[in-house]
């Protein structure tokens, strides 16, 4: 039986767009399947940031960076992983990744350089100006258009065609009749699992019961598809959290309101942890300590945050309060006053080297904190997890440390860089990289094996 394409994308967020792409560009044929009413996924709700290192833009900056630095810095915070392979692989094609991005696909990125991300000793991160993700996406998907690449929405894959261990494509589902799609090589860029609550609870339970504020669609179907392949996971505890998500707006409280100077207090006005974590290691320690917690921080952090758009939008929208007292900020949420005024006493005393922060903070960047001051609401979330198929160099997954025939993973699907379990290991845009760099190596993998075959 013959093939419907040389190559079959299940999955378009970004690793989906640019497997296809790069496999378009290699002379191949290829579809995307999604399942969902329009494209994207995570990638369109992140804030489009590519991590890449010794890129062009960088010397342009005037930014001494590496691989060997980049890999350095992400297996300090991560400490353990199932992979350190994949950690040298993705770091080393970072900046081929994200130049790529540009040259080829069109990608409105720069280099941001206003401040360093976490997880980054050096500015890296390649982005949007608007730090959205849809802008990003929308290059991609520009990007296929001019190719005239197929990419069917509302097109479920319901399982992979195995025949004599080899995967031959996937069994779709459309308007609730299933058919066959053939292809030569899959390529699941599937979301993670963050949104089926069972696999959470059995692979993250330390973040199980946070909300969940990533795409629809994230439902773990590569790695129920995987454990019936018997094929290899990895680092499955791992997740992106993120520890400011507004109250009730359900959008991102900037992290750069803490990271320059904020801090976070429970429904007593108290802190209770060290915030410099991260927002992604952060998240726990919200989700233990009660239902809200609240960001106070000052009006100059208030203006380096709002030159973003999703801030200024929460701001627009009256999810950012302004008070000249501390007294008078603690009333917009009922908050012991008294203990607020203390708080910010001692963190301040803390910031300007009078005293030891009681939590070990280090870093408080523009703090102490001046008058006027903001407050947020917010509640802690589960963006994506980080864990999945074992893929090796070239994203094929992996059975028992051989691939499987046929099957490429790469974002949501794959295991990614961010340590073994745990959130800590999160560096800024890593799940980007992941995401891109492994749905284009996957596409040229494909092609080249497909070449080989002669087909």
């Amino acid at each position: 039986m013959g093939n419907d394409v040389d190559i079959l994308i299940l999955g378009a967020g970004a690793c989906g767009l640019a497997a296809a792409i790069a496999a378009h560009d290699a002379g191949r044929s290829v579809a995307i399947l999604e399942k969902l009413d329009r494209p994207g996924g995570n990638s369109a709700l992140s804030t489009g940031s590519v991590p890449a290192a010794g890129t062009r833009f960088q010397r342009e900056a005037g930014i001494a960076d590496s691989p060997a630095a980049f890999e350095r810095d992400l297996m300090a915070i991560a400490d353990e992983t199932d992979d350190p392979a994949l950690v040298r692989r993705l770091t080393a094609i970072s900046a081929e990744t994200v130049e790529w991005l540009v040259d080829t696909v069109g990608a409105r990125l720069k280099l941001v350089t206003a401040y360093r991300h976490i997880g980054h000793s050096v500015p890296r991160l390649h982005a949007p100006v608007s730090r959205r993700g849809q802008d990003l996406v929308d290059d991609l998907i520009a990007a296929t258009d001019r190719r005239a690449i197929p990419v069917a929405i509302g097109n479920a894959a319901r399982e992979l065609i195995v025949e004599n261990g080899a995967i031959c494509g996937a069994m779709v589902e459309t308007g609730g009749r299933q058919s066959e799609v053939r292809a030569g090589k899959t390529i699941l860029a599937l979301n993670g699992f963050a949104d089926n609550a069972a696999l959470v609870s059995r692979f993250c339970p330390e973040i199980a019961g946070a909300q969940y504020f990533g795409a629809r669609g994230s439902t773990g179907e590569a790695v129920l598809w995987g454990e019936r392949l018997g094929a290899d996971l990895a680092n499955m505890a791992a997740y992106q959290g993120y520890a400011a998500v507004a109250h009730p707006h359900g959008s991102l409280l900037s992290w750069t309101t803490i990271e320059k100077g904020g801090f976070l207090v429970g429904a007593n006005g108290r802190r209770f942890g060290d915030e410099s974590l991260g927002y992604s290691g952060f998240a726990r320690i919200v989700l233990g300590q009660g239902e809200f917690a609240f960001a106070v921080f000052d009006r100059r952090v208030h203006d380096i945050a709002a030159q973003e758009e999703e801030f200024a939008e929460l701001v627009r929208y009256g999810g950012v309060k302004t008070a000249t007292s501390s007294a008078d900020l603690a009333q917009f949420y009922g908050l012991d006053a008294a203990a607020l005024g203390r708080e910010l006493d001692a963190y301040n005393a803390a910031a300007g080297g009078g005293a030891p922060d009681r939590f070990g903070r280090r870093d408080f960047g523009l703090a102490p904190l001046v008058a006027p001051y903001h407050i947020c609401r917010v509640v802690p979330g589960l963006f994506h997890t980080q864990g999945g198929l074992r893929v090796d160099g070239d994203a094929r997954v992996l059975r028992k440390g051989r691939p499987i025939p046929n099957l490429f993973a790469g974002g949501g699907a794959a295991a990614g860089i961010s340590g073994r379990t745990g959130a800590l290991g999160y560096a800024s845009g890593n799940g980007l990289l992941s995401a891109i760099a492994l749905g284009r190596i996957a596409a040229l993998a494909a092609a080249r094996e497909l070449d080989g075959a002669g087909t």
